[in-house]
């Protein structure tokens, strides 16, 4: 199993502004150069699925593994004998609001999905992060 994670912390957005980005999936392509569109027909809650197609990619559904409101989602993409999760925490702290993104690839061809699709994911959270953010304050 591989994990990465990017942490950041930020007073310029709460986590209801941050939540509010990403529950509105259909809009996500507005803000995240990578993605050519993203579907979700209906609610942003456990269980459901969303289309993302990212511009460089083929379209590939996504579960909403598990939802914590203003709180926690993590998505989960399954590929040929491999599953990645995308953990997204939000937590009030004294300094601001801290934003992690933590990326895990799991079973046998894992090591090929981390890179083909994982590697780059994380290697653009810091800037994606950080745009995130500018969004989600104008909410």
């Amino acid at each position: 199993m591989w994990s990465q994670s990017h942490t950041i912390v930020t007073k310029s957005a709460t986590k209801e502004q941050m939540w509010k980005l990403f529950a509105d999936v259909n809009n996500w392509h507005t803000w995240d150069d990578g993605i050519e569109y993203a579907r979700l027909d209906g609610k942003f809650e456990k269980g459901n699925h969303f289309l993302l197609k990212p511009k460089n990619g083929p379209k590939v559904k996504i579960e909403l593994f598990d939802i914590v409101p203003n709180k926690r989602f993590v998505d989960l993409t399954r590929f040929p004998l491999a599953k990645m999760y995308g953990e997204h925490t939000f937590e009030e702290t004294p300094e601001g609001l801290k934003i992690t993104t933590t990326m895990t690839v799991s079973g046998a061809l894992g090591f090929l999905w981390k890179k083909i699709v994982a590697q780059d994911i994380v290697n653009g959270l810091p800037a994606d992060m950080e745009n995130q953010i500018q969004v989600a304050s104008k909410l």
